[in-house]
């Protein structure tokens, strides 16, 4: 079962194509896609990268959460599902 993962702190440099590059060191990615904003197209600084298995997925998070990219440090840990919210 695929495990999905929020990374965050990304620098605004990084694109879906290079995160999934990057956790590819850890195991296979099923997908990966760093969230922009809707307006300016500009990365908003996290996304979710889906692993293939969990034991992939806590391989990705003990390599890369705390890991410096860009001067920032990543924050990766199990996404949480979404939350319904009411519509505007």
């Amino acid at each position: 079962m695929a495990t999905n993962l929020f990374v965050g702190n990304l620098p605004y440099t990084v694109d879906s194509a290079k995160l999934e590059e990057i956790f590819a060191q850890a195991g296979t990615v099923a997908s990966a896609k760093v969230i922009a904003d809707k307006y300016s197209g500009r990365s908003r600084g996290f996304g979710f990268v889906e692993m293939s298995s969990d034991a992939e997925a806590k391989k990705a998070v003990e390599m890369f959460n705390g890991k410096d990219m860009e001067g920032r440090a990543l924050v990766v840990n199990e996404a949480r599902p979404r939350e319904d919210r009411p519509r505007r």
